[in-house]
Formats: structure tokens, C-alpha cells, sequence
């Protein structure tokens, strides 16, 4: 099996059916990858293994070198600087940098070149839907997709998480807050949900991106989230939200939100549905 197929989501033969058989092992990958990705090679080896699979720009590699993402060393400036140079080869296998000149030529660039493009993108969506840490990958995305298509993947990404208890809530908060930079009503309406999460950071943080949608429509589900949360910190997150900008609180919620608010850093709601700070602690 080949490299970038480990990245891709598999399935059992039906019906007892015998698989098709795998793709050959490219040697060209298979060898620099594992050595970029053990952390207890020597730098120079790892760094010259990175650089191996930058220089092939192909999807396999790209898969390979996702794996560069998965741990840490010291000093963390070597760690920073194999990361970015891991970062730009998978960049690097899903664009051209410079396409022929010759119409067909051209053209048939281009087929590949979406075609690579995708193949890149599915073996970083893979890779973020069980990784631990997605700043790396969603940096990726973020380069290879425009606005709309980098929203959607967030989107898709966000579905997978419940609002249950997890291990590791980070990849669930890194793509709660890498939807601040996406504004829409599906984003919106995908966020909410995690007002609800048992865990207080993931609260906290949705709380952050649901005011950055800038969506009146959310003031419903921030009130209900401040009359049944505990923590004061994100208590005053919604009610400094509401302040800033200027939302109005509904005049059927305005004495829940006010019963709620007691306990927060001297904040209220006025007799107009805008809340207000007076003093506080």
C-alpha cells in the first residue's frame, strides 16, 4: 500500500469479494518518509529526509510529510523550522509553479494539477479527522482552498465532534476557532452546537466564534447558555459580547439574562435589551 493510501478512509470487501490488489510501494517516498517522520533521528538526517519529499511535489509525498506534524522536539526552532518546511512541500504538491505554454499542453497541466491539488486535500482532510493537533493542516487548507470551499471542509471537519467528554477537546477548539474567519449561517448554526459542550474551554471558545459571525440570530442560544452555565469566565465572555456590540436582548429573555448575569463582573441588561457594565470585581 502506498503511502497516501493510509490517509485515505478504507472499507472491508463485500460480500466476502477480495479486495483490489494495492498500489506498489513508491521507493522514492517510502524511504525519506521514514526517516522525516521519527523523532529520534538525527536533525540533519530528518531535515534532508523533509527536503527529499518537498522536492518530489506529488500527493504521496504531501501524505508523508503530514505525519511531520504528529510531534514535537527541542530545541522548538528546529521543531518550527522542520514543521515549515514540512508545511510548504505539502503547499508545494498541490499547486504548479509555472504551467507550459503549448495549449494542450497547458491544458493537460492543469487536469493534473486539479487532480493533484485534490489528492492533497483529501489526505490533509483525513489526516485532521484523527490527529490531535490541526494548526499545521488547517494552515494547509487554509492555502490551498479559497474562502467558500475552506468553510465548508471547517464545517464538515466540526460535524465529526459531539459535545460529550473527549480526552483532547484541542482539534475540536481549533476548528471552533478557525471558523471565526468564516462567516455564514451554516457556520453559525454548526458552532452552536458547543455552547452546550461539557467541556468549559470548548464553551469559552464557541462563545468567541459564535460573536464572530456576527449573527443576531445567535442572542436565543447565548442567553440559554448563560442561564445554565457555571463558569463566570465564560459568563462574562457572552455578556462582554453582547456589550461591544451592542446586541439587544430580547424583551422575553431580558430577565433571564439578568438573572444570569448577577454573579458576572457588574454586568446587566437595561430596560432596552442592551447590557451594560457597572463596576463589578
Amino acid at each position: 500500500m502506498g503511502i497516501f493510501d493510509f490517509f485515505k478512509k478504507g472499507g472491508s470487501a463485500k460480500g466476502g469479494s477480495t479486495p483490489p490488489p494495492a498500489p506498489p510501494v513508491d521507493r522514492r517516498v517510502a524511504g525519506p518518509a521514514k526517516t522525516a517522520t521519527d523523532k529520534r533521528a538525527q536533525t540533519y538526517d530528518r531535515i534532508e529526509a523533509i527536503q527529499a519529499l518537498v522536492a518530489l511535489r506529488s500527493p504521496d509525498a504531501a501524505a508523508a510529510l503530514l505525519k511531520r506534524f504528529s510531534f514535537s522536539i527541542d530545541p522548538s526552532i528546529t521543531d518550527q523550522e522542520e514543521k515549515d518546511l514540512a508545511f510548504q512541500g505539502i503547499v508545494g504538491a498541490g499547486r504548479e509553479i509555472e504551467l507550459p505554454k503549448d495549449p494542450t499542453e497547458r491544458e493537460k497541466a492543469l487536469a493534473d494539477l486539479q487532480k493533484r491539488r485534490d489528492d492533497v486535500i483529501d489526505s490533509v482532510v483525513a489526516y485532521c479527522e484523527r490527529a490531535e493537533q490541526l494548526t499545521w493542516p488547517l494552515k494547509v487548507l487554509r492555502e490551498l482552498l479559497d474562502d467558500e470551499e475552506y468553510g465548508t471542509e471547517l464545517i464538515q471537519l466540526l460535524e465529526r465532534f459531539d459535545t460529550e467528554y473527549a480526552r483532547n477537546v484541542e482539534p475540536k477548539v481549533q476548528v471552533i476557532k478557525a471558523l471565526e474567519a468564516v462567516a455564514s449561517p451554516e457556520a453559525r448554526a454548526q458552532v452552536e452546537r458547543f455552547l452546550e459542550d461539557v467541556n468549559e474551554t470548548v464553551r469559552f471558545h464557541a462563545v468567541e466564534t459564535t460573536f464572530a459571525q456576527g449573527d443576531a440570530a445567535s442572542i436565543p442560544a447565548l442567553v440559554s447558555l448563560l442561564a445554565a452555565e457555571e463558569s463566570v469566565r465564560v459568563k462574562n465572555k457572552v455578556a462582554e459580547g453582547l456589550l461591544q456590540r451592542a446586541l439587544i436582548v430580547p424583551i422575553e429573555l431580558r430577565d433571564t439574562a439578568n438573572e444570569a448575569l448577577r454573579d458576572t463582573n457588574g454586568y446587566s441588561v437595561e430596560a432596552d435589551g442592551k447590557v451594560v457594565r457597572r463596576g463589578g470585581y
